[in-house]
């Protein structure tokens, strides 16, 4: 004989849960939301940049300022100019401007500044304005502009004018290409990373709104 079911009142019905435990999954964040999430992140960035720009032309003007030979005022002034344009373009122009400092301060400048000011500030000033007019790939074309000038009036400008001995010293090349070389594998690296992280912040948000990531 089969024993019937037990009666089971209206209240112990509804106390029985007959459907399965679903995970629980966190609503979504509203556009409103990731819109203002993305505002702070970006105004975080811009307090950072400025920041970082402001402390590194402080360190080029106390390195102009303050005495010292002239290969490391050079040393100073080309990688410090490379480095703050990383934090926006105005203040690299800034620290090229930054580089006649030397003729104000109450100490001497140091021997061939004058020589060194207008030589690499147009070649700096030429470096900048390549470097803004593309991404990590222009950065060669800007290197060989700079070195190649100085290369070139290291080798034809005492032919022209037999007291422009400077830029044929060994030391004042070697110091200058090698702050070029350090400033622009930081940046080449600084914007490789950047260009990683917007393409994977895309396709993140093509994800999450469900939309294909267009191939660029």
């Amino acid at each position: 004989m089969t024993t019937p079911p037990p009666n089971l009142s209206k209240s112990d019905l509804a106390q029985t849960d007959l459907t399965p435990d679903l995970p629980h999954t966190p609503p979504r964040p509203s556009r409103a939301m990731r819109l203002r999430a993305a505002r702070r992140r970006s105004g975080w960035l811009d307090l950072a940049r400025l920041v970082g720009g402001w402390a590194l032309l402080a360190v080029l003007a106390y390195f102009m300022w303050t005495p010292g030979d002239w290969p490391v005022r050079l040393l100073a002034w080309v990688l410090l100019v490379i480095l703050a344009d990383e934090f926006g373009g105005w203040f690299g122009y800034i620290g090229v401007v930054l580089g006649g400092l030397a003729f104000l301060s109450p100490n001497a400048p140091p021997a061939q500044w004058l020589i060194i000011v207008p030589l690499v500030g147009g070649a700096l000033m030429a470096l900048l304005l390549i470097k803004h007019s593309g991404g990590p790939l222009v950065l060669p074309f800007a290197g060989l502009l700079f070195a190649g000038t100085l290369v070139a009036v290291g080798r034809f400008g005492p032919k022209i004018d037999p007291t422009l001995t400077l830029p044929a010293n060994p030391e004042f090349q070697r110091t200058a290409i090698l702050a070029l070389l350090v400033g622009l594998a930081f940046s080449f690296v600084r914007q490789v990373v950047n260009i990683l992280l917007k393409r994977r912040a895309r396709r993140h948000a093509a994800r999450v709104s469900g939309v294909p990531e267009l191939s660029t």
